[in-house]
């Protein structure tokens, strides 16, 4: 209900984007053009890190995965409830954020040199503390889908006869302990340079803004079929349980 909610608030936001630009020179958001580069900010932080992700891998996995593997229950309940606990941090923090200064307005990728230099205020150190927050709690639930996958299943449930939900969810962990530290990398050397006068962005001192598009992107590819993976996995189901049919065609070959 709370991730629901999330996104509802976050699918609000989208509306006054698109009201916004529904004509040229827009004056729904009043004052600077700040009011709307915070509000596209937030939108995409909460649509993508608090509603998609969570719902899809989190949401689903934990309701359906032991399920499907005969499991009793996760690997680690209170690992599963401490990543529960990091997100709904993170979330208050991303709230928080809107309220500090004029808010966090660089955008949801947080490309340097705007979010080095042309944004000093704290809501934007805010909000990417909470990026780092909400990462941390994805990694401990990648860890803890992988560890379930791995070491939950019933005797009679082998890899091969594992349903292609499990195997999406699996992947997904995957990915997501792979790329996620990354993108936390990035963030990290981006508070440095605001906070502590580093230069790993900053050309003027030997460091290059390009640096923080690679480390982004290198999570932000992934992030595609971090989403989309565990949706194909729900569809597959879906197929499976309309049309009657015990396994998924080609699923063997």
């Amino acid at each position: 209900g709370l991730l629901i909610s999330v996104g509802l608030g976050a699918s609000v936001l989208s509306m006054f984007i698109r009201l916004e630009l529904s004509r040229s020179g827009g004056t729904l958001l009043v004052g600077s053009g700040q009011v709307y580069n915070v509000i596209l900010t937030m939108h995409g932080v909460l649509m993508i890190f608090f509603m998609v992700m969570p719902i899809l891998i989190g949401g689903f996995g934990n309701l359906v995965l032991p399920l499907m593997l005969s499991a009793p229950e996760m690997a680690f309940p209170r690992l599963n409830a401490l990543s529960f606990w990091f997100t709904l941090v993170a979330l208050f923090m991303v709230y928080h954020s809107f309220f500090i200064g004029m808010g966090a307005g660089g955008s949801w990728t947080f490309y340097p040199p705007l979010n080095t230099e042309g944004l000093p205020e704290m809501a934007t150190d805010t909000m990417i503390l909470s990026l780092h927050t909400v990462g941390f709690g994805s990694l401990l639930g990648a860890i803890n889908f992988m560890s379930t996958v791995q070491n939950m299943r019933g005797t009679a449930v082998t890899l091969d006869q594992m349903s292609m939900f499990v195997w999406t969810l699996y992947l997904t962990s995957l990915l997501l302990l792979l790329s996620v530290p990354v993108l936390a990398g990035g963030l990290l050397f981006l508070l440095l340079d605001r906070n502590f006068n580093c230069s790993f962005y900053d050309t003027k001192l030997g460091g290059n803004p390009l640096l923080y598009q690679h480390l982004f992107w290198f999570f932000g590819h992934p992030e595609v079929y971090i989403i989309i993976l565990p949706a194909f996995g729900i569809i597959s189901e879906s197929v499976l349980y309309l049309t009657d049919k015990d396994r998924l065609f080609g699923q063997t070959s």
